[in-house]
């Protein structure tokens, strides 16, 4: 599975996890020259408190668009510190 944003891979990984649909990336797997952190927070019932990133390449900007748990709930361990996406940013198989 590739992330991409602007014609630019931001993530590879053929080991992600799905929850609820979405892909999570693991943190060896994303690029993080292309990540800046966020101030942002929300919180799941089930999974704990998430953390967001901005994805910049070049002089483009693409706010929250992944997020991550760094200290999820006992049920959502799999995926702690793995990246997840949004706004924009194509999964390609």
């Amino acid at each position: 599975m590739k992330a991409t944003w602007e014609d630019t891979i931001i993530a590879e990984s053929d080991k992600t996890v799905v929850v609820e649909g979405n892909h999570y990336f693991p943190p060896d797997s994303v690029k993080r020259e292309y990540f800046t952190p966020s101030d942002t927070h929300t919180t799941c019932p089930w999974k704990g408190v998430a953390s967001y990133y901005h994805v910049r390449i070049g002089d483009q900007s693409n706010q929250d668009a992944a997020w991550y748990y760094p200290e999820p709930k006992e049920a959502a361990k799999s995926i702690k510190d793995h990246v997840a996406f949004w706004h924009g940013i194509k999964l390609v198989p």
